[in-house]
């Protein structure tokens, strides 16, 4: 899912003072209890699966912790909780962690970068195939969001910019209903809404994610001192994860019954699923995950992503610079404030389960 709405930003202040207050003093002792969140969006339905499963449980019994997972219905309250410390742990988009706890002052870490948006986001326009025909047009879409971003990097392709065109500030819930009205021409969204508007006739996607691959990431983000506090925390989120996905990948009967169960804990069923998967690139093996993260694509789309928040003015309040926020990564490389780094990629819990040692 990736939402990153006007509430967002009213209530990013206010967050992140409750986190400065709540969370590194919660962080800074061992724990046994620990609470993640996530929303529903195809990479992320197996964090529900795991707590029905109970293969959360298990690996949270492993190490002797326990390990709460919440599904929260909006996306933004959810990021908003993770950044007041009500949560240890939240899945958001690599955009959304830097904008929202990492902007807002609360140390993040990547801990499981699970897939990229590689044509699940995209473009639609009404009665047109051409991406350039969008000048002059009113664009609807969540402002301030990965689509949002998406349509920024749409723009610049064919010479455009955004004065060329007019955002209109649209909520998810409402834009299959905007759409069908005639007034909305052209709306920037993601699935399963994607593909429920291009089912309307005389729509066509005219540009979608996998214009730029990787660079909407989905990650499971958990809090930087609470993980270096309780590693075993860490171990067993992941452990879970990547049990989970070694049977969500498999061509087996119960690599079909866990997708049809994440099918309709989606609201669809396993064909709308394997669908969205198909535009989806997930990183099923842990290895792919640590991959991904050393690659030094993954820095180039964090200066594309910390230039287009500084140039909307959500890179922190008060935001000198883009680089206002430090973003290290699993070399240790250091793009933006090396005093101020907030957002990390690290790859080393991921590492763990690639090399059996978790």
């Amino acid at each position: 899912m990736h939402i990153f709405s006007p509430r967002a930003l009213a209530l990013i202040g206010a967050a992140a003072l409750s986190a400065a207050a709540v969370t590194p003093a919660a962080a800074q002792h061992e724990r046994t209890d620990f609470k993640v969140c996530w929303s529903i969006y195809v990479g992320w339905m197996p964090w529900g699966w795991l707590s029905d499963s109970g293969l959360m449980k298990e690996w949270a019994d492993r190490y002797g912790i326990n390990v709460e997972i919440v599904q929260i219905n909006d996306y933004v309250e959810s990021i908003n909780q993770y950044t007041a410390g009500e949560f240890d742990g939240c899945s958001m988009t690599n955009m959304d962690a830097l904008s929202i706890p990492a902007g807002g002052g609360v140390d993040t870490t990547a801990l499981i970068i699970g897939d990229f948006s590689n044509g699940n986001d995209g473009i639609v326009l009404k009665g047109s195939e051409a991406l350039a025909d969008i000048r002059g047009q009113n664009v609807n879409l969540v402002e301030l969001s990965v689509s949002h971003y998406l349509l920024a990097r749409a723009l610049d392709s064919v010479g455009l910019t955004e004065r060329d065109i007019t955002v209109v500030n649209t909520s998810d819930a409402d834009m299959v209903a905007a759409y069908a009205t005639n007034d909305v021409t052209a709306v920037v969204t993601w699935n399963p809404l994607l593909s429920e508007i291009l089912a309307t006739p005389g729509s066509a996607n005219v540009f979608d994610s996998a214009a730029i691959p990787g660079e909407i990431i989905d990650i499971m983000m958990v809090n930087t001192e609470t993980l270096a506090a309780n590693p075993d925390f860490g171990k067993a989120l992941v452990g879970a994860w990547y049990e989970a996905m070694s049977i969500v990948a498999a061509d087996t009967p119960e690599g079909i019954e866990v997708r049809t169960a994440l099918a309709t804990a989606a609201g669809t069923d396993l064909a709308g699923y394997e669908a969205q998967l198909a535009t989806t690139e997930m990183l099923y093996a842990p290895a792919e995950g640590v991959a991904f993260a050393e690659s030094p694509a993954l820095s180039t789309t964090m200066d594309y992503v910390r230039n287009f928040l500084f140039d909307h003015g959500i890179l922190g309040t008060g935001a000198p610079s883009p680089d206002f926020v430090g973003i290290e990564f699993a070399d240790g490389s250091i793009l933006g404030d090396a005093s101020n780094v907030k957002l990390r990629f690290d790859p080393t819990y991921m590492q763990l389960a690639a090399d059996g040692a978790l």
